[in-house]
């Protein structure tokens, strides 16, 4: 039996490769464009920058330390000058959509940074693998800038899987829709009218806003924003804003809210406020062709007719007053149960008893029709 060489019994000492071979070395060397490894081979394996990134202008020596451990796949065992030709990118890919392949078939929710914000969605990476995420999958409601999401971690799952494409479709909008389901489900189970909530502002318009309940909206109407009369909910609510509202009703799935609790009903206290004979305060509100509306609080408004407003003839209160005009008068009648306070300015100056006329209680009758 012959002796072996030197270099036969080095070459023992060394495990043998094959191209396609998934390797693990450590690196003992890292260049701009390129990475070295000890693989146990006779040679080391080399990792250019394109197989191990896509970025074509990234410094490798920023990525990669040397004694790092790394896994790499054999493309070339010999590259023509004895060394071995690795991959790291593509290696990554097969795993990648493997576990990409694994979670379409299970329907699992993943979890990746947003990495690039594109004209029609945008691009997620799971294990070095890409998914498009597509603008109208990307959320429950219209998504007009979708910049927002760079750089921000988001869930999805994945509903097309085809990698011999490069096709890999990721959806967010279905886990929105079924979370909001279930917390739909579990609001409408707890509440009932009467109860008092916590809400957030989301939209305003000009005849009420809807506030956010944890799992469904509520009208907050213009007429239950508050006791008083609220011209433009615009310039009250803004979006965001937290609110604790009482639910008025339920019809359905639609929830009708209002900020007007029953303890703070200026009218619970307007009798000892405003007694007949009273002289009181208020602020022109509106005004009719019969009379004007004097706001004595916010909630409780006052008649004051056309014939009480002076002693001289008055053809319409718009030729005397005008609206946010503070005036003083006289209350000539107060009627709780109906929320109706008659006013004569005309009084203060004739201290003898003003009887609300007919024609009073007949405009004061129309305005509750209005």
């Amino acid at each position: 039996m012959s002796e072996m060489s030197f270099d036969q019994m080095l070459d023992e000492s060394f495990k043998t490769i094959h191209n396609g071979e998934v390797v693990e070395g450590t690196v003992i060397d890292v260049k701009e464009d390129e990475i070295i490894l000890n693989i146990g081979y006779k040679a080391d394996g080399i990792i250019t920058r394109s197989e191990y990134t896509n970025e074509s202008n990234v410094d490798l020596r920023n990525l990669v330390q040397v004694n790092d451990k790394m896994e790499a796949k054999v493309l070339k065992v010999n590259d023509g000058d004895g060394q071995v030709v690795l991959t790291y990118k593509r290696l990554a890919a097969e795993k990648g959509n493997k576990r990409l392949e694994e979670a379409f078939n299970s329907q699992e929710i993943l979890t990746a940074p947003v990495v690039q914000v594109l004209t029609g969605g945008l691009s997620v990476v799971v294990e070095g693998t890409r998914v498009f995420i597509p603008a109208s999958l990307v959320s429950d409601t219209y998504e007009k800038n979708l910049e927002k999401y760079a750089g921000q971690e988001i869930e999805f799952i994945i509903t097309e899987f085809n990698p011999r494409r490069r096709r890999i479709i990721g959806d967010r909008k279905q886990i929105l829709v079924a979370r909001k389901e279930q917390m739909q489900k579990e609001l409408f189970e707890r509440i009932q009218p009467g109860d008092v909530v916590d809400g957030v502002v989301k939209n305003v318009t000009d005849f009420g806003a809807f506030v956010d309940l944890g799992g469904a909206d509520g009208l907050l109407h213009i007429s239950e924003m508050s006791w008083g009369h609220v011209e433009n909910p615009k310039k009250v609510f803004k979006v965001g804003q937290k609110l604790t509202v009482l639910i008025k009703d339920i019809n359905g799935s639609k929830i009708a809210l209002s900020l007007k609790f029953a303890d703070q009903n200026p009218w619970l206290t307007a009798g000892e406020k405003y007694a007949r004979d009273s002289i009181v305060e208020g602020k022109v509100a509106r005004m009719t062709d019969f009379g004007a509306f004097i706001e004595l609080e916010p909630g409780v408004d006052a008649l004051l007719h056309v014939s009480q407003i002076s002693h001289n003839h008055v053809n319409k209160p718009s030729d005397i007053l005008k609206v946010g005009q503070v005036i003083e008068a006289k209350v000539v009648d107060f009627n709780g149960e109906d929320h109706k306070i008659s006013l004569s300015m005309k009084a203060i100056e004739n201290q003898a008893p003003v009887q609300a006329s007919d024609d009073e209680e007949a405009a004061m009758d129309e305005s509750e029709e209005e």
